[in-house]
């Protein structure tokens, strides 16, 4: 009876083990992926922030072309 409580005791224990170091591996797993959606994110903000850049620049120069053909453009000198 002892010997089948020892067995028991040893098959539990490694159950309980092996469990434990698939859940941490799981558990990296996922957060190496979600640090990597991080990045994706990051990407997708940078390009959105460039084109919203791009489009103000666009409208920048667009004013500055109606501007300088209704108005006399002169450079002034600096003291």
């Amino acid at each position: 009876m002892s010997n089948l409580k020892a067995k028991a005791t040893l098959a539990a224990a490694v159950v309980f083990s092996s469990f434990t170091i698939w859940a941490v591996h799981y558990q990296q797993h996922q957060e190496r992926d979600n640090m990597y959606q991080g990045v994706l994110k990051d990407d997708e903000r940078r390009r959105e922030k460039m084109k919203q850049r791009e489009e103000a620049f666009q409208t920048s120069q667009k004013k500055r072309e109606i501007y300088e053909s209704v108005q006399t453009v002169s450079k002034s000198e600096a003291s």
